[in-house]
């Protein structure tokens, strides 16, 4: 069955606006949200002419893939809804778990990068966009999680490996109505946790995903690039680089690379 013709199911509190071609799920989640369109909404699109991703990157956004925005409206800061992010990036990461246990291929190679990538053996597989709106007296309007996996296929960029999941699995994609549905059910689930117990439970479980303590990481910031090894992350989700001499570096914003050949050696 296409994606075109599946009817994901979405669990309560969820609705699907889905569409054949867009320019991209996040103009579409932002233009309703401005219309007063209530949360759980899900804009899903078959294929994106404009798909973007961080720092304005073009997303490569051709039919078979996974391309979807959810607009959530919740009564907290932004600093706090920010948080948000790596429960959609837990979400992706349980969708895909099982699918790749099913045939055989190694759940290890699964990880999520700070802030807010999946990669499948050291390439990106899938990314999550925020992107939010305060309210006139202050406090958060709405946020928009763009999510965009690679099913089907993966854009090749020399600068950014990639990958997709059937290239994972060895066999026929899935389909992307089916990730779609996994997904979302993934993510009601981990906000209701959020919402009850706060951001610990997803700061555990995406620590266990992440990249080993100690891993060699740069993380490329607008004044330059700061080097050291993987320290977690902290109660509200920045970044902790260990460098030389007990010097711990915070980074609450940047591009993060994983080091060629694991050394904070000159690369």
């Amino acid at each position: 069955m296409t994606a075109a013709r599946l009817a994901p199911q979405l669990p309560p509190g969820y609705r699907l606006d889905r569409r054949d071609t867009v320019g991209s799920t996040m103009d579409e989640a932002r233009a309703a949200a401005g219309a007063d369109a209530p949360d759980g909404l899900v804009v899903w699109a078959r294929e994106q002419t404009g798909g973007r991703g961080r720092l304005g990157r073009q997303w490569h956004s051709p039919p078979g893939n996974l391309y979807m925005t959810v607009l959530l409206r919740e009564n907290c800061p932004p600093a706090v809804a920010a948080q948000l992010g790596f429960v959609m990036a837990l979400a992706v990461a349980e969708y895909v778990a099982p699918v790749l246990r099913a045939a055989g291929a190694p759940e290890a190679d699964l990880r999520l990068k700070w802030p807010n990538d999946v990669l499948l053996g050291g390439r990106k597989l899938a990314g999550i966009l925020l992107e939010s709106a305060l309210r006139p007296q202050g406090g958060l309007a709405w946020l928009l999680c763009g999510i965009g996996v690679n099913v089907a296929h993966h854009p090749d960029v020399p600068d950014r490996p990639s990958t997709a999941l059937a290239a994972a699995i060895g066999g026929p994609p899935p389909d992307p109505g089916e990730a779609l549905s996994g997904v979302v059910s993934a993510v009601a689930d981990w906000r209701k946790r959020w919402r009850r117990e706060g951001f610990a439970p997803v700061r555990a479980a995406w620590l266990a995903r992440a990249h080993p303590v100690g891993t060699p990481l740069e993380a490329r910031l607008p004044g330059g690039a700061t080097r050291g090894t993987f320290a977690g992350i902290d109660a509200d989700g920045t970044l902790l680089l260990a460098g030389p001499g007990g010097l711990m570096h915070r980074i609450a914003a940047g591009e993060v690379h994983a080091l060629p050949g694991g050394t904070l050696d000159k690369a």
